[in-house]
């Protein structure tokens, strides 16, 4: 059977760090609060030249690298974002000409967090139907023009960055061979942010906050945990697998009270999860493929290795993939 499989990883992170220490300069928090409530200690945070587009694209070319596609051989590029350089074009056509990916059609996904994991999905379908296309898949965010840096409960959480990954098709078992991906609109509201006041002139001016980030943490929380657990579980079920069985879980970095938990809750090795959330914070719809790459480089992923993603963001949107690497 035809699957898609990842060919090559690449990521990149704005030059600038973020520390716990500066942010108490900042808001009314300290290092020891964001620690352990957040288990995040450094964020990268986007300059001026480094837009999200620009970001993106960086680590496309360095997932172009690994693999040797030139940006010409590209069918398709998809880029997951939930903070888009502008509302038109997509941040994908400015990738692709960025690349030089003259021969690709180019379009963004908006689904948050889980954004690079409805990606892959997404990647994974047109690759069945055709077998030789190459994509590139991107999740990029540049949030911090995003947070209200004045609110020490969402501030403290978000950072910027992009990762990326080349696929194509493969009959050797290899590749991704499983989802189960799911969303909730009744729940909006418990993570959302706020569209500009001139896209929405009948927003109330009493009940405006600006475009930023909003978030119940205790709700998501709530719902994260059980929404992600259920989906590898129902998932794991469907192909006769057991978590045993998984060789590495990449979840989405969004709090290290939420891994822990799941990770507790699915029974699954501390080994066999990947963390790196101290070091980057949560970066959204790049999350998962900023971990994949330095997973990929830290020889965590072995061929033939189970790879299991799982993901949750606002919309609510939430998943878990099955992959071989």
């Amino acid at each position: 059977m035809n699957r898609a499989v990842i060919l090559g990883t690449g990521s990149c992170l704005p030059e600038r760090k973020l520390t716990n220490a500066e942010l108490e300069r900042m808001v009314d928090t300290s290092d020891e609060w964001i620690t352990t409530r957040t288990g995040i200690r450094n964020r990268h945070i986007a300059g001026k030249n480094e837009q999200n587009y620009q970001l993106a694209a960086k680590a496309g070319r360095r997932a172009l690298a690994v693999t040797g596609i030139d940006a010409e051989e590209l069918d398709l590029i998809i880029v997951a974002t939930v903070s888009p350089h502008m509302i038109m074009p997509s941040t994908a056509c400015f990738v692709q000409a960025e690349l030089g990916a003259v021969n690709a059609f180019a379009y963004d996904i908006n689904a948050a967090c889980a954004g690079f994991t409805y990606g892959l999905d997404l990647a994974s379908n047109y690759i069945q139907n055709r077998p030789e296309m190459k994509i590139l898949l991107i999740g990029a965010e540049t949030l911090s023009a995003r947070v209200d840096w004045e609110d020490r409960n969402t501030c403290v959480l978000f950072g910027d960055g992009a990762g990326a990954v080349v696929l194509s098709g493969s009959h050797d078992g290899r590749g991704v061979f499983g989802s189960s991906l799911h969303s909730d609109g009744k729940l909006w509201n418990l993570l959302c942010m706020d569209s500009p006041e001139s896209l929405n002139p009948d927003l109330r001016p009493d009940i405006w906050h600006g475009p930023h980030i909003r978030m119940s943490g205790s709700d998501i929380f709530k719902h994260a945990v059980r929404m992600m657990e259920d989906a590898v579980t129902s998932l794991l079920r469907k192909h006769d697998l057991t978590i045993d069985d998984v060789n590495l879980m990449i979840p989405h970095q969004a709090n290290i009270r939420i891994l822990t938990n799941l990770r507790d809750r699915l029974g699954i090795a501390e080994e066999k999860v990947f963390i790196n959330l101290s070091k980057y914070g949560n970066t959204s719809a790049a999350s998962i493929p900023i971990a994949l790459d330095e997973a990929h480089r830290e020889g965590r992923l072995r061929r033939g290795d189970i790879v299991l993603l799982c993901t949750f963001g606002g919309g609510l949107t939430w998943g878990s993939l099955l992959m071989r690497w």
